[in-house]
């Protein structure tokens, strides 16, 4: 892609991309030459950028004196996006619906915007360069990566999910995969509108989590398992005490009382790891009213069932599985993965012990992201846990954009936990239960 308007110093105009990138790197490399850290180490934020961007236009001035508006505010633009953020990824966080950033190597990224994949224009100058923003990324949050470590879970400022693996295991250069939350995360309003449940779905969830039902919320890669953790969390009341475990932090709970707990992985001697079970036992031990884990994904399952079971009512987690009835199958893999060789029975018991709810995400054809299942956790008869539907969603086809669309509609079957609502002060009405499609 040519760069007109952008002339060298000898005043010929380039030809290339590469001719704005060459003048870009001198302006950097200029800039970091000149920068006096000790004047501008009190210096924070927005107007630390400002005092740098005064800076970079003089020097714009000096090397380049003819460029045009516009590509000298889009050469400050990237010299500063170097500088303070990640270099070419800020374009692509910056821009409107970009729900996935996946980079293989620097010069193939591609982006998931409004529920489509599709190849990015931008570009990372070479392999070097990738790496240089990479470990700007996990340096952040306390993290590294290297050819003795090159795999890593880390996560951005605006609390966006970023995995990372680089060369040797990674054959095409560094690759990250960045699962994105805006710094304004959406709200019950949002998912309404964009038709991922409907009220009536939402009466019963703010009545479940006022009455501290155990929840976990099942889905695939991608469903919207996260942001509708948040969500819920919206209805928790503000006095309670809640503990949330991560691998890398990424729920935005808006309640004031959150204490937020991170595991870590060993350092360079194969040390000092700290698991989502070592977090889990010891949250137990801080009082909290409720434990969110982020994900369930190993032998913590195991604890946050106990905690479920003895005191904590309320608390939340989110699970890779493709229906509820999935979801219960993977928790005893998980438990199973811990080495405790607990009969199957037992296991059992204690999930239909410990969940209340099941809610089930999933990212259907086209992209849309829907609650498709809301199941009830009854008990066990025999060696099999009994669960009930309240409310599903149904394909009825595919458009001629090729997204699925379909209807919600309610079981008929009025819960067995209803009473512990109502102990709650919880009221719902009469009729949300009755058999029909809804929204109609």
């Amino acid at each position: 892609m040519a760069a007109p308007g952008v002339a060298n110093r000898s005043g010929r105009a380039p030809d290339t991309q590469q001719d704005f990138e060459d003048l870009k790197r001198l302006i950097h490399g200029k800039l970091v030459d000149k920068l006096d850290l000790s004047r501008l180490g009190d210096l924070e934020g927005d107007t630390l950028r400002r005092e740098i961007r005064l800076v970079v236009e003089h020097l714009c001035d000096t090397e380049n004196p003819l460029l045009n508006r516009s590509e000298r505010e889009r050469l400050i633009e990237e010299v500063l996006d170097e500088t303070f953020g990640f270099g070419p990824l800020e374009i692509l966080l910056k821009e409107e619906g970009v729900a996935d950033i996946m980079i293989n190597g620097p010069k193939n990224i591609f982006i998931e915007q409004n529920g489509r994949i599709k190849k990015s224009n931008v570009v990372f100058r070479d392999n070097e360069h990738l790496m240089q923003i990479l470990d700007r990324i996990v340096s952040k949050v306390g993290r590294r990566i290297d050819e003795t470590s090159p795999m890593c879970d880390a996560r951005l400022p605006d609390g966006s999910r970023v995995n990372a693996i680089i060369p040797p295991l990674a054959l095409d250069g560094p690759s990250l995969t960045i699962r994105r939350f805006g710094s304004n995360p959406l709200t019950l309003e949002d998912l309404l509108r964009f038709g991922a449940f409907t009220p009536e779905m939402v009466m019963l969830l703010e009545g479940a989590m006022k009455a501290r039902l155990n929840v976990l919320i099942s889905g695939g890669t991608g469903s919207g398992k996260t942001t509708l953790l948040n969500t819920l969390s919206s209805f928790i009341p503000n006095d309670q005490r809640m503990i949330t475990i991560e691998d890398a932090a990424e729920l935005q709970l808006q309640q004031d009382h959150v204490l937020r707990l991170e595991t870590r992985p060993a350092n360079i001697e194969g040390k000092g790891a700290v698991t989502a079970t070592d977090l889990v036992k010891n949250a137990l031990r801080m009082r909290p009213d409720r434990i969110i884990i982020g994900e369930c994904r190993g032998p913590e399952a195991l604890d946050m069932l106990q905690a479920m079971n003895t005191g904590h009512e309320g608390s939340l987690t989110t699970i890779h599985a493709n229906t509820p009835r999935d979801a219960v199958s993977r928790l005893e893999t998980m438990i199973s993965m811990g080495g405790l060789e607990l009969p199957l029975k037992a296991l059992r018991q204690q999930f239909s012990a410990a969940v209340d709810l099941i809610i089930q995400a999933n990212r259907l054809q086209g992209g849309p992201r829907k609650v498709t299942h809301i199941t009830e956790v009854l008990n066990m008869e025999q060696e099999t846990v009994i669960m009930q539907d309240i409310f599903l969603f149904v394909q009825d086809g595919i458009d001629e954009d090729g997204r699925c669309f379909g209807h919600f509609e309610s079981t008929g079957v009025r819960p067995a936990f209803m009473d512990r609502l109502e102990a709650a002060g919880v009221r719902l009405p009469g009729n949300l239960f009755s058999a029909r499609v809804l929204g109609r």
